[in-house]
């Protein structure tokens, strides 16, 4: 089951209260997920992304994988 929730953090906490759908679970999984990126903090990262060497290599893997179909004719 899966349930998802924006939560305010106050003093660096949550309070998260389960839906009654979970009253029976002794443990639950929870991700923390910072949504709030501003665009231009996106845009810094992914001008990151291609000065490192992974990145480009991973770039350049997939390029080869399609260089073989990019020339058939449908």
């Amino acid at each position: 089951m899966t349930f998802r929730q924006i939560c305010t953090v106050r003093n660096n906490q949550i309070v998260l209260t389960l839906p009654p759908s979970f009253v029976d679970r002794q443990s639950v999984t929870v991700i923390v997920d910072d949504q709030f990126e501003t665009k231009a903090q996106k845009l810094s990262m992914l001008k990151e992304a291609v000065k490192d060497p992974l990145f480009l290599e991973d770039i350049e893997e997939v390029q080869k994988d399609f260089n073989s179909i990019d020339h058939e004719s449908l």
